[in-house]
């Protein structure tokens, strides 16, 4: 099996942070998503591999594995983590030779104990003793749920299938384009009595087809008759929480642009700074005229020649 580069894959340094493994995730993530990418099978493929390498490397038992035994990890895992099942044979000369770079202390431990390495390589026995079994955290579960600007606006519930548990999620209004949602506690069991891993979910907002969501402040057309567009008026227009109001003075060109002050997207666990709605005047021309309807656009017209 070809070994994977699971850095190259996430287009990071070997000793990127977590906050920077994270941040690498959750833009590839959003960018290879099938939803995205319908019917594209290369994109859908990278989003596994993309996937796959985050689950290993934003795991830091997993990771540790990884940096260690390089392409031999996978064997070691395959083996339930325990090396007296497998075929180590394989390391010295009837097949790859591994090298550890590395303090002789991170193998064998202060004051003549084993390190956690040959811990985890051979198992509790290993060197006749019987060790106590480490207890480690569970690994973080990631998935990704698109939401509506409008549930993102107004926020809701949804229910979620994890391990075959159904979770009820709260969404709070202001929900944002890759965010991530933390659940504590509800991702991968622990070994040995350790806690439960997380639950990481990264929010994405699916496209509209009338507004448009630039940080707070949501952007659309507001479509205007020609006789409010040149006498004036009150026209009703579509805000993403509903109907609002809007006045329209004599005149207003196609192209013009209206900034409502606070009707934009509520800012998350902030609801006191919400963002502006900006709507562009769209006039709209009317179509099919009478007879009747055309002679006074006529006589409007020979006015305007004098």
């Amino acid at each position: 099996m070809e070994f994977k580069d699971y850095y190259k894959t996430l287009g990071v340094e070997k000793g990127a942070t977590e906050a920077e493994l994270k941040k690498a995730y959750r833009k590839l993530a959003v960018k290879y998503h099938p939803d995205k990418n319908p019917g594209d099978k290369a994109a859908e493929e990278k989003f596994k591999e993309v996937n796959e390498a985050y689950e290993v490397l934003g795991d830091p038992e997993k990771r540790k594995k990884y940096d260690q035994l390089g392409e031999n990890w996978r064997d070691y895992e395959r083996h339930g983590g325990r090396a007296q099942d497998y075929d180590w044979g394989q390391w010295g000369s009837g097949g790859h030779t591994y090298t550890y770079q590395g303090n002789a202390e991170d193998i064998f431990g202060e004051g003549g104990h084993f390190s956690d390495f040959f811990e985890q390589l051979f198992g509790r026995s290993f060197g006749g003793g019987e060790r106590r079994q480490r207890t480690s955290r569970g690994q973080d579960v990631t998935a990704t749920m698109e939401v509506s600007l409008e549930d993102a606006y107004a926020g809701g519930s949804r229910q979620v299938s994890v391990n075959g548990s159904r979770l009820n999620i709260k969404l709070k209004p202001g929900l944002y384009d890759g965010q991530v949602i933390r659940l504590k506690g509800k991702g991968a069991p622990g070994r040995n009595g350790g806690e439960n891993g997380d639950l990481l979910i990264t929010i994405q907002l699916a496209p509209h087809p009338q507004f448009e969501l630039k940080g707070k402040d949501v952007y659309a057309d507001a479509p205007v008759d020609l006789y409010t567009a040149v006498l004036g008026g009150k026209t009703t227009v579509q805000g993403l929480g509903g109907p609002l109001s809007m006045n329209i003075p004599a005149g207003t060109d196609s192209g013009r642009v209206f900034r409502l002050k606070g009707m934009g997207m509520p800012a998350y666990n902030n609801a006191s700074q919400p963002g502006d709605l900006y709507l562009t005047a769209m006039v709209h021309i009317p179509q099919h005229l009478s007879e009747q309807e055309k002679a006074l656009f006529t006589q409007l017209a020979n006015l305007q020649k004098k």
